[in-house]
């Protein structure tokens, strides 16, 4: 049996692994990026387009979580006017039909060609880069006129050749990947929203 204090080495091990990652992010052309896209996504909402988020597992969950925030607040600080936002990981009733009726492939393609338009920006999350339903929405999105914005890692994969701008994470490992995706999910939120109303675009009051 597992021993408490080797479990709770494990424990420090997790942590340290996301910190070394996400030291790693800040100290490359990591932030430049994340800045570049988030005047990409300011843009676009100026212009009267939406964010849309797509990614599977853990990385779906992401996608509904910062298009929450978007459409909701990110900071408690911030009671701003609604963000146009969605997660194309969408309702039990459109997954399985769409899995159903034409493939895992297409789960993320199919909604992108009922909502997106030319303008809108696409955030594909994924750790490997070679998800094959977001290579497929990223690649709809490209013929669509739409931005494309890809969280990755590993390298980035096939991902790279159909992103607009592809912020990858230095890690191989899975799950450091996904916190700092994550983290920097929100921070691109939060540069959004610094952009916009320092342009006038939305107004906020704080508590």
């Amino acid at each position: 049996m597992i021993d408490q204090d080797t479990l709770a080495q494990n424990v420090r091990d997790v942590f340290n692994k996301s910190i070394e990652t996400k030291s790693a992010f800040i100290a490359g052309d990591c932030p430049e990026v994340l800045a570049t896209i988030a005047v990409a996504a300011a843009n676009a909402l100026r212009k009267g387009n939406k964010l849309m988020f797509c990614g599977n597992g853990g990385s779906a969950g992401d996608a509904q979580h910062l298009a929450a925030e978007c459409v909701v607040r990110l900071r408690a600080t911030h009671d701003r006017m609604a963000l146009p936002a969605i997660s194309l990981a969408m309702d039990m009733s459109t997954l399985t039909a769409c899995g159903n009726d034409y493939g895992f492939d297409d789960i993320f393609a199919r909604p992108l060609a009922a909502l997106g338009k030319p303008g809108d920006v696409l955030v594909a999350i994924t750790t490997s880069g070679k998800s094959p339903n977001v290579l497929k929405a990223m690649t709809l999105a490209r013929e669509k006129k739409i931005t494309t914005v890809a969280f990755l890692g590993c390298g980035g994969g096939p991902a790279l050749a159909l992103s607009d701008h592809a912020l990858v994470v230095p890690s191989e490992d899975t799950g450091s990947t996904q916190e700092s995706h994550i983290t920097a999910g929100h921070a691109l939120i939060q540069l959004i929203e610094d952009i916009l109303i320092d342009e006038g675009m939305i107004h906020y009051t704080k508590d």
